[in-house]
């Protein structure tokens, strides 16, 4: 097995999963278990200046072995999706994939099949990790972690290899928005890096949403339904119209490409009070910001209807469109494209519809755009990575390292 299969399997089998709602980095103590085996595996490697912090933020430093090459950074997130359990993964490789049906859990009736996942299609022949069926898999992101740390070790162990300073940095809770927010960008310092966090074979972001979260309160009135006429107010009832009145094709369901939406992620309530929680999305920052101004219309339109104030709204910028910054510095975009090409993997330059780290990083001037991780259907038990294309992607980071190194970015 692989170095690099084998840390990968190694890590997902490793909960990190992240967790709403919390007050405290990372939002789940588990998050530290990946952080401190990745923090003694950089030092194994012979990195310098390792960091694993309290709040579970790994950061190291691979010093230059030539001149004049720019300082690069690398960045992964430990914390995997909340939608399916994260706890006990277990991964097996499918190899010489032979284009049909995976049963991945027979009890359960779980199988991954190209008439759903037609992807699957491009992979016959290759060697596939897939789950039981019963959790994620946790490609997302420890897909690009083991990429990264697969990277270094082999400039470690080749110093015949011609690289820049390299940094690396491995934070968590991406998964619920807080990210790379904390990551010392003064002491580690980097001229540019790249977020190793997207998604199937080729796929390159250097966009993303503009992003927002929409909290709405109702309050209602609870009476007796024996008498609650013209009394009572039901607070879910209230909800409910709130959320017709959004419109319907404005949804991710019906949206694609540079399509922005509303989506609920949340409600609950009953006749006294209820809550939703939404996120707001779109590429061009002139429409999100109009997004954001028609739900607070909407919210003003549904109190002036009941005569009261019965809905508060709490509303706030999640992430920004990391186009805008790296317009100015296109060569990094360019330079990664050349870094494709070089290992063989044809590009496919997409509008992200989410965010990365490299969302806020690149607006607190660390400009950092998207790799591919070679993994697919994220979020589920119908997650699969595919080994080929986890390599390829170790093949673009050291293509892109090399090329800045010898001087060969392209502008």
């Amino acid at each position: 097995m692989s170095s690099l299969v084998d840390r990968f399997i190694r890590y997902v089998k490793i909960n990190t999963q992240s967790a709403e709602g919390q007050n405290c980095v990372p939002s789940t103590p588990c998050q530290h278990d990946l952080a401190k085996v990745l923090g003694e595996e950089l030092r194994g490697l012979g990195l310098s200046d390792v960091t694993v912090t309290e709040n579970a933020y790994v950061c190291a430093t691979l010093p230059a072995n030539c001149e004049g090459a720019p300082a690069i950074g690398f960045c992964a997130h430990i914390d995997t999706a909340l939608e399916v359990t994260g706890k006990n993964v277990k991964p097996r490789l499918v190899e010489n994939y032979d284009g049909g049906d995976v049963v991945l859990n027979a009890a359960e009736n779980v199988v991954l099949s190209p008439k759903v996942f037609p992807e699957l299609n491009d992979h016959k022949g290759e060697t596939l990790i897939v789950t039981d069926g019963t959790t994620l898999l946790g490609a997302d992101d420890k897909a690009g972690v083991a990429e990264i740390m697969t990277a270094v070790e082999y400039m470690t162990r080749h110093p015949e290899f011609k690289h820049g300073k390299i940094v690396v940095c491995f934070c968590p809770d991406e998964e619920i928005g807080h990210g790379a927010k904390l990551w010392d960008l003064d002491r580690y310092g980097a001229d540019f890096a790249y977020t190793v966090d997207g998604g199937g074979t080729g796929t390159f972001s250097y966009e993303t949403f503009n992003a927002a979260q929409a909290h709405v309160k109702i309050k209602g009135v609870a009476v007796h339904p024996g008498t609650a006429k013209n009394k009572m107010i039901n607070a879910a009832m209230v909800a409910v119209e709130f959320a017709a009145s959004l419109p319907p094709a404005e949804t991710p369901p019906h949206t694609e490409l540079y399509e922005g939406y509303y989506h609920m992620t949340g409600i609950t309530g009953g006749v006294e009070e209820a809550e939703m929680t939404y996120i707001i999305r779109d590429h061009d920052t002139a429409t999100f910001e109009a997004r954001k101004e028609h739900f607070r219309l909407l919210v003003r339109q549904l109190n002036e209807r009941w005569g009261r104030e019965l809905a508060e709204l709490e509303m706030h910028d999640q992430y920004y469109n990391m186009a805008v910054p790296l317009q100015k510095r296109m060569d990094i975009v360019n330079t990664a494209l050349k870094a494709y090409e070089m290992a063989g993997v044809t590009p496919k330059i997409i509008a992200a519809r989410g965010g990365t780290d490299g969302s806020q990083l690149s607006f607190r001037g660390l400009l950092t755009p998207n790799l591919f991780i070679g993994g697919y259907n994220c979020h589920g038990k119908y997650e699969y990575a595919v080994v080929g294309s986890m390599e390829k992607c170790v093949k673009v980071i050291l293509n892109i390292v090399q090329l800045y190194a010898e001087g060969k970015q392209v502008k």
